[in-house]
């Protein structure tokens, strides 16, 4: 199936999501992570020559003059060079589309960088993309901003989710400081997109000949002191994070088992409309979040305690039961009718005794 029937698949899921009012598309959210390719580091070629890693370094050892150099020789040759790591001189022969990137963990791996945009009224991701690990996200936003765009204006062909909608579709972007830049606070000003992003230290800016970046910069950084700003990024953190640990930590997707660029985002697109999907359920349910399954599991260990020791009362009265009604049938008849009268008369003398008891009042 081509990458263009992947599209519109999750382009259809947004339809029906909007139907049910999980959509709203006036603020989205916007973040990236990692993902782990299908490509080990020690398969690295040189670009220019087709070298490998080994070969490469031989050659470095064999002209500073050491004709049969030892591992401990390569090891000493690379541990200080500089730019040893350049993804402009190394690359994967079968997946070229990986790049070297330091992982959040802190390890270095081939990885690609995968982007959502999210709803942050209902939690439903609009967007997704697949770019280069190398790529900054102030590179990257503008092209997932055009994808975004062209989704809602999928969803808006359908009447029924149309009307769902709001009035005003991306009115407002949320997203950390590393997609703060000049050029994208100027952008989003042009297209009428108010922005609600977390800005950098960057000590004094000097802003001659750049009146629009400063404009748009002091309004984000004035929507950032209010406490809308404030709440925006609180709730960004909640349900960006919340789909990132559904679709790759739990979702199995954080390494990936495919290469080539348009075959992962063909399996991220589909991952990402069940996930959509899922929010539908939760709907039904009311439950799916973390937390509530977390609450669910204790009230169903609570309601199985009760249970259980109810069965166990039931069991130990039953077993007192047969042992009573055995021991009146092992006594006499004359016996067993003095027991009987006594009890009864004993009941109707405290009764006679306490009238109030036995009103209840």
């Amino acid at each position: 199936i081509d990458l263009e029937s992947q599209q519109e698949v999750f382009a259809w899921v947004l339809q029906v999501l909007a139907r049910r009012k999980l959509l709203r598309g006036k603020t989205l959210g916007v973040d990236s992570t990692t993902l782990e390719a299908n490509a080990a580091l020690r398969s690295i070629v040189r670009r220019d020559s087709g070298e490998s890693y080994q070969e490469f370094l031989e050659r470095l050892a064999k002209a500073s003059g050491i004709e049969t150099p030892t591992r401990q020789d390569l090891a000493k040759i690379d541990r200080n060079r500089p730019g040893k790591g350049s993804n402009d001189d190394w690359q994967h022969p079968q997946d070229p589309d990986a790049k070297i990137t330091k992982m959040k963990d802190g390890r270095t791996h081939l990885a690609h960088k995968a982007s959502h945009v999210v709803d942050m009224e209902t939690g439903t991701i609009v967007g997704v993309r697949l770019d280069p690990a190398s790529a900054g996200d102030t590179q990257t936003v503008d092209a997932l901003l055009d994808d975004v765009i062209d989704n809602l204006a999928q969803v808006t062909d359908d009447a029924m989710a149309s009307d769902q909608l709001s009035d005003q579709l991306t009115a407002e972007l949320v997203a950390d400081k590393g997609y703060h830049s000049n050029a994208v606070l100027k952008r989003c000003r042009g297209l009428g997109i108010r922005t609600y992003i977390s800005e950098p230290q960057r000590g004094r800016r000097n802003w001659k000949g750049k009146p629009e970046e400063k404009a748009a910069t002091y309004e984000n950084r004035r929507r950032m002191k209010r406490a809308k700003g404030r709440g925006l990024q609180r709730r960004r953190g909640e349900l960006i994070e919340r789909g990132f640990a559904h679709c790759y930590e739990t979702g199995g997707m954080r390494r990936t088992h495919l290469r080539h660029h348009d075959n992962i985002l063909k399996r991220l697109l589909v991952h990402v409309a069940g996930f959509n999907l899922s929010l539908i359920l939760r709907q039904q349910c009311g439950t799916g979040t973390p937390q509530g399954l977390q609450g669910r599991l204790a009230a169903v260990s609570a309601l199985f305690n009760r249970l259980t020791t109810a069965l166990w009362r039931l069991l130990r009265l039953q077993a007192a039961r047969r042992r009573s009604l055995s021991l009146r049938r092992a006594l006499p008849p004359a016996c067993r009718q003095a027991l009987e009268s006594t009890i009864r008369a004993l009941f109707w003398s405290r009764v006679h005794q306490n009238p109030a008891s036995a009103t209840g009042c």
